[in-house]
């Protein structure tokens, strides 16, 4: 009998996790030699390859270049044609051939050569031409390809991702990346939203009334702000409670707007910083039943209020 789909698949998944096993426990001192040689340039990551490995170059291009290592990808057999131009001095080379005698990277390598830039290779074979040809050489395991044809490259394309994504996010800790540096190279998008921050959409125009301030007064200040609060600071600004439109409905009397600010206000007031998330700031409203945030250097009871921020805002940056 055939096998079963489920039983391909768990066969795939197991022989590819093999070789990352094995290409994991023989990585050593080339790796550390290649990351030198790419974190040290001037100039951008330059990976070529051609076919499966030219796909899988791509991918490593955009990680890099997202995660702080300026790269793009040069296809070899378009470089022959005049694309050469987008290697310079400055640069590095990395090419990816799981053969290592990829024809088509003959001119590329040649022209890296020419200006003496680093070569790094990524390859199953050496010697190869592509080794011969590299400053530092990261060899893959000779493993079996997961297809059972033995001809579709599979487990050598996952293995060379792999080796990209090392080298990424070694490059990535070597430079002292940070989620800000992060956020500003993915402002659309899931990614740029998740590392939003308070600071980055908080309002700086405060609906704040001094502690005495009679309700009829405050509420005019409340109105004019249109967040439904108001706060209530003492004499040195330090946020003291808030008024809410649901304060405002539980207190409700006659005598309301002759009241004083702080005999109706909610004291000691939820705070946020302005490093927070702003997804934390939205948990924070979601968990409290409340439409607005003020905002305070540390977050804590007692501050004065540096900025506000609203649910609708949250909202409006994409965070659900």
């Amino acid at each position: 009998m055939p096998a079963s789909p489920i039983d391909i698949a768990r066969r795939v998944m197991r022989m590819e996790s093999r070789a990352l096993a094995i290409m994991a426990d023989q990585i050593g001192e080339p790796f550390a030699t290649a990351v030198e040689a790419l974190g040290n340039i001037s100039g951008r990551i330059i990976v070529t390859g051609m076919g499966k490995s030219g796909h899988i170059g791509r991918k490593i291009a955009a990680t890099m270049a997202s995660t702080g290592s300026p790269a793009h990808f040069v296809h070899p057999a378009e470089a022959s044609h005049g694309d050469l131009g987008m290697v310079t001095a400055g640069d590095a080379l990395l090419a990816l051939s799981n053969s290592g005698n990829t024809a088509e990277l003959s001119d590329v390598l040649a022209h890296a050569a020419r200006i003496r830039i680093p070569i790094v290779a990524i390859t199953a074979r050496a010697p190869s031409s592509l080794s011969e040809a590299a400053t530092v050489t990261l060899l893959l395991p000779d493993a079996p390809e997961a297809c059972s044809l033995q001809l579709a490259p599979t487990t050598s394309t996952t293995m060379a991702m792999a080796m990209g994504d090392a080298l990424a996010v070694a490059l990535l800790e070597r430079r002292g990346f940070t989620p800000e540096d992060f956020r500003s190279l993915h402002p659309g998008g899931i990614l740029g939203r998740q590392l939003l921050r308070v600071g980055d959409i908080m309002h700086r125009r405060l609906p704040l009334v001094a502690q005495g301030t009679l309700m009829a007064d405050a509420l005019v200040t409340m109105t004019s702000h249109s967040f439904g609060c108001v706060g209530v600071t003492d004499k040195d600004g330090v946020l003291l409670g808030i008024v809410t439109d649901g304060d405002l409905r539980r207190k409700m009397s006659a005598d309301l707007l002759s009241q004083t600010a702080e005999s109706i206000m909610t004291p000691s007031p939820k705070t946020i910083r302005p490093g927070a998330l702003a997804a934390e700031a939205l948990a924070i409203m979601n968990e409290s039943t409340i439409t607005s945030l003020f905002v305070a250097d540390s977050g804590g009871e007692r501050e004065p209020a540096i900025g506000i921020v609203h649910v609708h805002d949250c909202l409006r940056a994409g965070l659900t």
